[in-house]
C-alpha cells in the first residue's frame, strides 16, 4: 500500500508543477508559496477537524526546522519551474537522493584515518560513483538549458534538490516520533504561508487578476494531496520500493512537459534524466544496505 501512496504523491506533485508553471506567468514565486500554504492550511485544518485530530504538537522545533528547509526548497523549485522546461525542473528537484549520498561520501572521507588503511575509503567507492553519475546527468540535462541562457534557473533548480534532502530527513524523523500525517502537512503549509507572506512584503505584489487567480486553488490542493500521500508513504519507514517509486514523478513531469507545453527534450536531456534516475535509485539501494532506515525523498 505504501507504494501506491508514493505513486499518488508523485502524480499530485507533477500536476501541481503544471499549475505552478502556468500561474507563474502572473504570480511570482513568493506569491505562489504564500497561496499554496494558505490553501493547504485550510484543507488540512478541515481534514484534521473531520478526523478529530488535534493540531497541538509536542515537537514544535522539529516542525519549525522541517518548515524552514521545506519552504526554501519549495521557493527555489517554483522559481526553477517558471524559468525552465517542466521536465528539467522536476528532474533537478529529484536530485536529493544523490545529494544525501554525496553527504555520506564526504563525511566518510573527512573521518577517514590513513592509519586504518585504504579499506574504509574504498568502501565508499560505489556510492561515490553514483554521485558522479548523478552530476554527470545534471550536466547533460543543463547543456541545452545553458544554450538558452537559463543557467541561473538551472542552478536554482539544483539547489531545490539539495534543500529537499534535508526536508526528507525531517519528514522521516517526524514519522518516527508518531506525528500524524495531516499535522505534519499542516505545519509545513503554515510555514509556507508565513514565508510567502514575508517574501511578498519584500517584493512587488503582482496585480490581482480574477481570470488567472483560479490557478492558485489547484496548486494548494494538489500540493496538500501530494504532501499527505508522501508523508503517509514514509510514515512506516522508507522501503526501497517506496523510495525508488518517487522517481515516477520525473516520468509524469516529462509527459506533461511534452503533451501540455510542447517542450522539445533533446537526446542529451533524456540521457541526463535517465542517468539521474539510475544514480538516485542506486544511491538509495546502497544506503539501504548500509542503514536499513535510510530516508527517501519528498517535495
Amino acid at each position: 500500500m505504501q507504494a501506491l501512496w508514493m505513486l499518488a504523491a508523485s502524480l499530485f506533485f507533477a500536476t501541481m508543477a503544471v499549475c505552478v508553471k502556468i500561474a507563474s506567468d502572473w504570480f511570482n514565486a513568493s506569491e505562489l508559496v504564500f497561496y499554496r500554504g494558505l490553501i493547504g492550511m485550510l484543507l488540512m485544518w478541515l481534514w484534521c477537524r473531520s478526523q478529530g485530530t488535534t493540531l497541538a504538537t509536542a515537537y514544535p522545533g522539529m516542525h519549525a526546522w522541517r518548515s524552514l528547509v521545506g519552504v526554501l526548497s519549495l521557493g527555489t523549485w517554483f522559481h526553477a519551474i517558471a524559468g525552465l522546461p517542466l521536465a528539467t525542473a522536476m528532474t533537478l528537484n529529484y536530485m536529493s537522493s544523490v545529494w544525501i549520498a554525496a553527504f555520506l561520501v564526504g563525511g566518510a572521507l573527512v573521518a577517514w584515518n590513513p592509519r586504518a588503511g585504504m579499506a574504509p575509503a574504498l568502501q565508499q567507492g560505489p556510492l561515490a560513483l553514483t554521485v558522479l553519475a548523478g552530476f554527470l546527468g545534471v550536466v547533460l540535462m543543463l547543456r541545452p538549458t545553458m544554450a538558452q541562457h537559463q543557467v541561473f534557473a538551472g542552478l536554482v533548480g539544483l539547489l531545490s534538490g539539495l534543500l529537499s534532502a534535508f526536508a526528507y530527513l525531517q519528514v522521516m524523523a517526524l514519522g518516527k516520533v508518531g506525528e500524524p500525517e495531516a499535522r505534519t502537512v499542516f505545519y509545513f503549509a503554515l510555514g509556507s504561508a508565513v514565508a510567502g507572506g514575508v517574501g511578498m512584503a519584500a517584493t512587488v505584489i503582482s496585480p490581482w487578476d480574477w481570470r488567472h487567480a483560479p490557478w492558485l486553488l489547484p496548486i494548494g490542493l494538489f500540493a496538500s494531496l501530494g504532501q499527505w500521500c508522501m508523508t503517509r508513504a514514509y510514515s512506516q519507514g522508507a522501503t526501497l520500493v517506496v523510495a525508488n517509486l518517487q522517481y515516477s514523478g520525473i516520468v509524469f513531469g516529462a509527459l506533461y512537459s511534452l503533451l501540455l507545453f510542447g517542450d522539445a527534450i533533446p537526446l542529451l536531456g533524456w540521457a541526463g534524466m535517465a542517468l539521474i534516475c539510475a544514480s538516485g535509485i542506486a544511491a538509495t539501494v546502497l544506503r539501504a544496505r548500509a542503514a536499513p532506515d535510510a530516508p527517501g525523498e519528498e517535495h
